[in-house]
């Protein structure tokens, strides 16, 4: 029997592993296999793209130029977001960046600074 997760998106039970994602050939939904989990004492864990546990109230830099839906606006890679809230959902990270105002980000493009 199969231990990979159903998909989130569709809740195929089709789910494959390519690399550190996870893949559901039914909707096309990606997701990283190692951004979130649970700990044994079943609270919710969020790492950085590279693994590293996040926090509430810890400082992230962004690791890829991120294009603001329905804006011209771009958040640059090295852009440093501090005081970061974590918040469940597919964006999982909750935050205010200078001159863009409050957004949300993935942790999948960030790194713990």
């Amino acid at each position: 029997m199969s231990s990979l997760p159903k998909c989130p998106q569709c809740s195929s039970h089709f789910t494959y592993e390519d690399g550190s994602m996870y893949v559901c050939p039914e909707c096309a939904y990606e997701w990283a296999s190692t951004t979130t989990g649970d700990n044994d004492d079943g609270q919710r864990v969020v790492r950085d793209a590279f693994g590293t546990v996040l926090n509430d109230g810890d400082a992230v830099t962004v690791i890829k130029d991120l294009k603001i839906k329905g804006s011209s606006s771009v958040v640059k890679v090295g852009t440093k977001v501090r005081n970061i809230r974590l918040v469940a959902g597919d964006h999982d990270i909750d935050c205010k960046i200078d001159g863009i105002g409050a957004m949300q980000l993935k942790s999948g493009f960030v790194k713990k600074a």
